[in-house]
């Protein structure tokens, strides 16, 4: 291979091997738009301070402009022995304009070429990200209107707890999501630095206005430091979190519609347009959506932990290492947004048997608890309250019933606070005595969704 077509090849003489071109090859091919638009406010800035002739930064704006509409129409060609995305677009420039061309590196870096792409791609990730969360947050917070007073079981260590409605369930997702959404927000702050000027590590012997380029591309502030804005791949790590986490909370809704979707519990049927089947059994409605996004949540796990790999060792400032982190945000970020997109199609789509979750509700000795507090109420301590109703729990056990299924005269003989309106404790009582806020209680969920809501805007 010879050295046309290198933007460092000056020093060299003999031909780079074909493997190391491959292995060296930059990964940030679909790059282009943020590389291009970098590029074009960088040329306009030299031409208004006079770092280069003004007619020659306008022929390089025109010049990147058509290339721009090249990758646009699909008519660009990855050429391997071009090493990256900026290469190809210095390369096609050259092919527009010719000899002006060159006079773009001017007062730039690769580096800090580089630092800037990636920042405007993670910048944009925040923002497509931010957007879909909205959207699922939206659709959580309409079935938890919806569902505000539908009753089902409430869950600790995968046992039956107490009484819930499946609104109040819901607006648990809703407030992890919200929660993902600003940590969304906090990461495209601090990602919206403008590094460029930079250099290589040193900063740039030309009067830049590093502000004015800011400006055309969107940014909040400048760099302070060169070192640091070469070398800082904070951002990327952040924004892996963000994409993990999110994940992750997205994972344990999917196992929730796994179970759910089971012949055990019977609470949800999957709609077809959200399902797969088997290739041997035709009974099989797979909740497939669900499983593929609980076993995605492992592969944003490893995004995370590889960009914190990578960087852990590196002194400053910029190593080729670094290379590696678009591998990380790129995978992350066309991972979870997708997730995000298809749950908030598919809750809505989501049939849930609410007889059969009323019924649960009600069953596996939930309303103890709601017992307990009726003893509590009528000025018997709470811890007293809990072994009087533990021991009717025994009893029902062991006469195969429900609590409000035992005879009164058993209430009595355990407690002498007991009256008649014990055996009126019901799952809709329930629900209705924890009008609380943040409780679960129709009203209050009603007016959880509304908030959560509000806060989306």
């Amino acid at each position: 291979m010879s050295t046309e077509g290198r933007t460092w090849g000056g020093r060299f003489e003999g031909a780079m091997h074909d493997l190391t071109r491959d292995y060296t090859a930059g990964m940030d091919r679909d790059l282009w738009e943020f590389d291009i638009a970098g590029s074009i406010a960088h040329a306009r800035m030299l031409g208004r301070q006079g770092i280069i002739p003004p007619a020659d930064a306008d022929a390089i704006v025109r010049g990147l402009e058509r290339v721009r509409e090249r990758f646009r129409r699909g008519e660009v060609a990855w050429r391997p022995e071009l090493e990256d995305i900026h290469t190809h677009v210095e390369v096609l420039l050259r092919e527009e304009i010719g000899e002006p061309a060159g006079r773009l590196h001017t007062a730039r870096s690769r580096n800090d070429q580089v630092a800037l792409v990636n920042r405007m791609a993670v910048r944009a990730f925040c923002d497509d990200a931010r957007a879909a969360l909205r959207d699922l947050i939206a659709v959580i917070c309409d079935l938890a209107e919806q569902h505000a007073a539908d009753p089902m079981p409430g869950y600790t260590h995968v046992q039956r707890a107490q009484p819930i409605t499946l609104g109040h369930h819901l607006l648990a997702y809703g407030e992890m999501l919200l929660r993902d959404r600003d940590r969304f927000t906090d990461c495209r702050r601090r990602t919206n630095v403008m590094p460029l000027g930079s250099g290589a590590l040193a900063g740039a012997p030309y009067p830049l206005d590093r502000e004015m380029v800011a400006r055309e591309l969107g940014f909040d502030t400048i760099s302070r430091n060169s070192i640091d804005a070469t070398a800082d791949r904070d951002f990327v790590a952040e924004f892996c979190f963000a994409c993990a986490t999110t994940q992750v909370h997205l994972s344990r809704l999917s196992e929730e519609i796994v179970l759910w979707a089971s012949s055990e519990y019977g609470y949800v049927r999957l709609p077809d347009a959200f399902a797969t089947g088997s290739s041997i059994m035709p009974q099989k409605k797979n909740a497939d959506v669900a499983e593929l996004a609980r076993g995605r949540a492992g592969r944003l796990i490893g995004e995370l932990t590889g960009i914190l790999a990578t960087l852990k060792g590196l002194p400053l400032a910029y190593n080729r290492d670094l290379q590696e982190d678009k591998t990380y945000y790129l995978a992350a970020g066309r991972t979870l947004i997708p997730t995000v997109q298809i749950f908030a199609a598919m809750l809505p789509a989501l049939e849930f048997d609410l007889p059969r979750m009323r019924e649960a509700a009600g069953q596996g000795y939930s309303l103890a608890t709601d017992i307990a507090d009726y003893l509590v109420k009528k000025g018997m301590p709470f811890r007293e309250a809990h072994a009087v109703v533990g021991r009717l729990v025994r009893e029902a056990e062991s006469r195969r019933c429900e609590l409000n299924e035992l005879p009164f005269e058993l209430y009595r003989s355990a407690s002498s606070l007991f009256e008649p309106d014990v055996l009126d404790i019901t799952v809709d009582a329930a629900l209705a005595a924890r009008d609380i806020p943040g409780g679960t209680a129709p009203a209050r969920v009603r007016e959880a969704a509304r908030e959560l809501r509000d806060l989306l805007s």
